[in-house]
């Protein structure tokens, strides 16, 4: 038992402790709680106020049947998902930059007179644009120069300014951000819209002389580039469980995660639905049971699940890589005809097609500086350098040290970054859709946290709003217990 001068210091330390512990009370448990218990009423601000004084009435379950039996959900959760399907590109961007900025800092004593070059830039650029009037040719050059002096100067500060570039952004209010981006996403006078304009006439040109090329062609490549990638899938998935290496769990995670694009292909080649999903179950369950008839030399392993952890994180590789391409077999046959009018540069966020895609990009841009750099040049800095020198002294090449050195060091990293980015996944994309596309244009970009806020606070249906949020708490949930199941057990299988 412990002596009482050990809890003397307790009240003192509540006293301390009692700004946060209220905070916590009235800000995130009182909420919580009320949240938990609305979602089980008919809380509605049109009837239940000071004007009309309905009392509430418990509905149990049914805010959660409506919520499931309503069409609408299934869409803004399919919008939600879609989004989240640029989280490769953003990790691949991500790593990139950190290895660039890791290359530079080793090699900063190689340019020591860029600091002068720099200034002798600037001084010429200066002059000229004086002399130009600021004209658009000046600004086109203010910019080059720009550029040009922070790659110098980057170099020279060994990698400082280019990490306070890429991760500029994060600094940048968000409503701001999304204001810009709208004007640069206007259909007419926008830049971007501008800039695409001469090259998609280029592009019809070109189309136009070689219709087949396209129609066939494109198709026929992009089909070739989805099997092989298939191939490779079933073929890793094989020698894993030859090896014990993938349990039957992992196993089918992998197959599943070929079942989902492949499935879509087949829904948008004119299938229906029930027919696709019945095609590609047959398919995948017959590979299935061919891998698991394969013997194991080395044992099943002891668990189930064991390389869940891999199949969870290529998974966010394969499935964008094969829909893309998917969507390649399907617009290549119909391109030849867009072409004789000319392909027109699109309406990003007032298109239902395009607006998705729109607010991808700018996540992208976002997203390749922020946080998840950091955590990677942090993992990049604790590799080993023992292990690139004894892979110098066996003569590996840049790639090889990348593949067996660099990828599997990071996949701890990896991992943590895969999951929390698709519990921000989830819980995103309100403040970008209420700023640039309010929703629109037919709920396309409406996501299950702006959902909960239409519902809420326009509407005022309070329970049912509650009730979706619990839905995605109940999502987010499991991800984080995935997480903490899978992050650092299975993550270097």
């Amino acid at each position: 038992m412990k002596p009482k001068s050990a809890f003397r210091g307790l009240p003192i330390a509540l006293l301390f402790l009692l700004p946060n512990i209220l905070g916590f009370i009235a800000f995130i448990l009182l909420p919580l709680v009320m949240s938990f218990g609305m979602a089980f009423t008919d809380w509605d601000f049109l009837r239940h106020n000071i004007f009309r004084g309905e009392s509430l009435r418990f509905v149990a379950v049914d805010n959660f049947l409506q919520l499931f039996s309503h069409p609408s959900f299934w869409q803004f959760l399919g919008n939600t998902f879609f989004l989240m399907l640029g989280l490769p590109f953003a990790i691949a961007g991500s790593l990139g930059a950190a290895l660039l900025l890791s290359r530079v800092g080793r090699a900063q004593h190689r340019f020591g007179p860029a600091l002068g070059l720099a200034a002798v830039v600037m001084a010429v650029s200066t002059f000229f644009l004086l002399r130009g009037g600021m004209a658009e040719s000046g600004l086109l050059f203010l910019f080059g120069t720009m550029a040009a002096t922070a790659l110098v100067v980057g170099v020279v500060s060994g990698g400082t300014l280019y990490r306070t570039l890429f991760y500029l952004p994060n600094f940048t209010a968000g409503v701001a951000t999304f204001v810009l981006w709208k004007k640069l996403y206007q259909p007419n006078v926008g830049p971007i819209n501008q800039g695409l304009r001469p090259v998609l006439e280029g592009l019809s040109a070109w189309v136009r002389d070689m219709p087949g090329l396209f129609a066939f062609g494109l198709p026929l490549v992009a089909f070739a580039l989805a099997l092989a990638v298939v191939i490779w899938q079933v073929r890793r998935l094989r020698a894993a469980w030859d090896l014990s290496e993938a349990g039957v769990i992992a196993v089918s995670a992998g197959l599943l995660v070929l079942a989902v694009p492949i499935g879509l292909l087949v829904y948008w080649l004119g299938a229906a639905g029930s027919t696709a999903v019945l095609l590609v179950g047959a398919v995948l369950l017959l590979v299935f049971a061919h891998i698991r008839r394969r013997p194991q030399p080395w044992g099943r392993p002891k668990a189930a699940d064991k390389g869940l952890g891999t199949e969870v994180a290529l998974a966010l590789f394969v499935v964008p890589l094969l829909l893309i391409l998917g969507a390649a077999m399907v617009v290549g046959p119909g391109l030849p005809v867009v072409a004789l009018a000319g392909i027109e540069p699109p309406d990003w966020i007032g298109s239902y097609h395009w607006a998705k895609p729109s607010l991808m990009i700018m996540m992208l841009w976002a997203a390749i500086g922020s946080n998840n750099m950091i955590l990677y040049l942090a993992g990049l800095s604790n590799i080993p350098p023992e292990l690139y020198e004894a892979a110098d002294m066996d003569g590996a090449t840049s790639s090889q040290r990348f593949w067996h050195i660099t990828w599997p060091q990071l996949a701890p990293v990896t991992f943590f970054i895969c999951i929390m980015g698709v519990i921000h996944g989830l819980q995103g994309g309100f403040e970008m859709a209420r700023a640039m596309t309010q929703g629109g244009p037919a709920g396309a970009t409406t996501t299950l946290s702006y959902f909960i806020f239409t519902e809420g606070f326009e509407t005022g249906r309070l329970g049912y709003a509650s009730a979706v949020a619990w839905v995605l708490f109940a999502l987010v949930f499991g991800l984080s217990l995935f997480n903490f199941k899978y992050g650092n057990r299975h993550v270097d299988d």
